[in-house]
């Protein structure tokens, strides 16, 4: 027999299976084989932090030995192609789909596979040099697989994010991330998942070729005959033909260019841009969890998720770390641009969060019919924050409490910011509208969470890849674009998504639409 139960538990009682099913013994009375979490979450509005459980009991029966929905992935040598541009969520989740609905993908990414990347970027950290074709945001796996490996995604309306989880993992997650409302996979354990995915796409008969970077489109009679590529260590150039599914990420400004002079509708698009606020975790779990001990033995690091409206625009954070550390996320010279990232324990001295302010394409003063004027700006403010870090991946700060107060500050915290950090006024040099902004919510929520606004915290600057700054127009019934057949923007990249459970949606429906069309 099985039974599920909802239960409302103390953390020490709710830490494994083995707990709960010491509880269900001794509250419950029921005396199960075996106990499996289905879905955890930890509700700490109160002074006494409770988590929340729904499990299944087996009574007299054993355990089935998987909790995912396993897909079959068949053999699509010799079938029909299509062309795939992008190896992060939107594109692996799109070729992969593609091989279910029995379509051969041929997946080109302009960076390195997903363990090559990873010595390019510790090379920032160290050296802090940029490949401006394997970074944080080029290369296999795209920028999710660099920040964390977060999957909480509040949008429901665009497809199946519950079956995303369940590839990730067939592919080597950790179960865990089907039970917790805040899934993640960790930066530690992504690469492997990544690398679990490209290996389903070969052994199926698709292809994937890396460092080789879309040049052109090749547009015939308003219709998509294929991409034209260059080998990026040979320089040989490439073509292959078929329909395209776009799934560039949101940093390939020169796919958007591209995309421009080939005269493929655009628009700017409205995005967040800020600063990573860094704080010593324990300070974190202090506050979340209502006690001086902090998290104690049994909750894992602290998060928080805060809002709030000044002056007509949303303030927020935005990928908040707990236990991590913040990382230069920079895709090109002259920039300066920071993201935040956690190991799968969450086990660092320090938790971050971007703090970010909405940013309309109506806010910004230039050519209102310049589909990328949302890009310029954003490349603006990096290029501004790289030169106030003399001009190398140094990243400007300030204690939060100077930044609030409007003065330098005259020495700065340790900080897991490895390239280090320099003394500089971010609330002058931001732009007001961004930094008046965020000092009035600061100042907001350390009223509501006593020890939030404190000189033990740091702004970093700046945070500004939240989200693509253009959207490639397609059509909402066929995902193609509006104009050219055969082009399916997909992704964070197009604007069509926010994260890697949405890009991965989105992914997916682009391959549906395309297979369709083939029919």
């Amino acid at each position: 027999m099985k039974q599920d139960f909802t239960l409302r538990i103390l953390p020490k009682d709710a830490f494994d299976e083995n707990s709960v099913t010491e509880y269900l013994k001794k509250e419950m009375h029921i005396k199960p084989t075996a106990v499996r979490i289905l879905k955890r979450s930890i509700d700490a509005r109160q002074r006494t932090v409770y988590v929340n459980l729904t499990v299944r009991a087996y009574i007299g029966e054993p355990m089935e030995p998987q909790m995912y929905k396993s897909t079959v992935y068949p053999d699509v040598s010799g079938h029909r192609t299509a062309l795939v541009v992008g190896a992060g969520p939107g594109g692996l989740f799109a070729a992969l789909r593609l091989i279910e609905l029995g379509i051969r993908p041929i997946v080109v990414e302009r960076g390195k596979d997903v363990r090559s990347r990873k010595k390019d970027v510790a090379r920032i950290r160290t050296t802090q040099q940029v490949d401006p074709e394997s970074n944080y945001a080029f290369g296999e796996g795209g920028a999710g697989a660099y920040s964390d490996g977060k999957l909480f995604t509040r949008s429901k309306k665009r497809g199946n994010g519950e079956k995303i989880l369940h590839v990730f993992v067939q592919h080597g997650a950790s179960e865990s991330i089907l039970v917790d409302a805040h899934p993640h996979i960790g930066t530690d354990c992504l690469p492997r998942v990544i690398e679990n995915m490209r290996n389903t796409i070969l052994c199926c008969g698709g292809e994937v070729h890396f460092e080789t970077r879309m040049d052109r489109l090749k547009v015939k009679a308003d219709e998509v005959q294929g991409i034209e590529c260059t080998h990026l260590p040979t320089g040989e150039q490439k073509e292959w033909f078929g329909p395209v599914i776009l799934a560039t990420g949101h940093s390939a400004r020169d796919v958007y260019r591209m995309l421009q002079n080939g005269q493929i509708e655009l628009e700017a698009k409205g995005l967040a841009m800020g600063v990573r606020l860094e704080h010593p975790a324990e300070w974190i779990d202090r506050i979340q969890y209502h006690n001086k001990e902090g998290r104690g033995k049994w909750l894992p690091a602290a998060e928080y998720s805060l809002v709030q409206q000044v002056e007509g625009r949303g303030v927020y954070s935005f990928c908040m770390c707990p236990g991590g550390f913040v990382v230069p996320a920079a895709s090109g010279p002259e920039q300066l641009v920071v993201n935040g990232m956690s190991p799968s324990h969450r086990n660092g001295r320090w938790s971050n969060s971007g703090m970010v302010v909405e940013i309309r394409p109506e806010d910004i003063g230039t050519d209102n019919t310049d589909p990328l004027r949302m890009m310029y700006y954003q490349e603006e403010l990096e290029r501004n924050c790289w030169q106030q870090g003399n001009r190398t991946q140094t990243a400007p700060a300030q204690r939060m409490t100077d930044f609030v107060n409007g003065r330098l500050s005259a020495d700065l915290n340790e900080s897991s910011y490895a390239p280090g950090l320099i003394a500089s006024p971010l609330h002058f040099w931001m732009p007001q509208s961004i930094s008046s902004r965020l000092r009035e919510a600061f100042r907001h929520w350390g009223k509501q969470m006593h020890g939030f606004l404190t000189a033990e915290a740091t702004v970093i600057g700046v945070e500004t890849r939240t989200s693509s700054p253009v959207r490639i127009l397609r059509d909402n019934a066929t995902l193609q674009h509006i104009r050219v057949r055969g082009l399916y923007p997909c992704g964070e990249g197009a604007g069509y998504a926010g994260g890697i459970v949405s890009a991965g949606v989105d992914g997916e429906r682009c391959a549906e639409a395309l297979a369709e069309a083939l029919s």
